[in-house]
């Protein structure tokens, strides 16, 4: 079964119950030479919410650069859930070494990947 990294929303309970329908059992972990950033937020309903930026990770290739988040063990219908829950928001997923030396996925804004 696929790693999943999260360093933002994914790691709510009421998004976990929403996406994956379940909570989901994580450990926490970390992505090496990432370091975070910000979004702007364009969508106006988020906007109205109050919410102007989502969160994003960038790789710098610092040794001394890390993102702490989770790492939660998930189903291929679970990384799909969370493919649909990413993609209108530009954020695509990619496949990273974190600390632990685990391999998992984490999603970064790209909306130049995005079709």
């Amino acid at each position: 079964m696929p790693l999943l990294f999260s360093y933002g929303t994914l790691q709510h309970p009421d998004l976990q119950l929403t996406t994956f329908g379940r909570l989901l059992d994580g450990q926490p972990d970390a992505l090496p030479r990432f370091e975070l950033s910000r979004v702007e937020v364009t969508d106006p309903q988020l906007i109205a919410r109050g919410k102007a930026h989502h969160a994003n990770v960038i790789f710098n290739g610092r040794d001394e650069s890390r993102v702490g988040g989770t790492v939660y063990l998930v189903t291929d219908a679970e990384l799909a859930a969370a493919d649909g829950f990413e993609k209108p928001f530009a954020y695509a997923r990619t496949a990273v070494r974190l600390a632990s030396a685990k391999e998992a996925w984490v999603y970064v804004h790209a909306p130049a990947q995005i079709a």
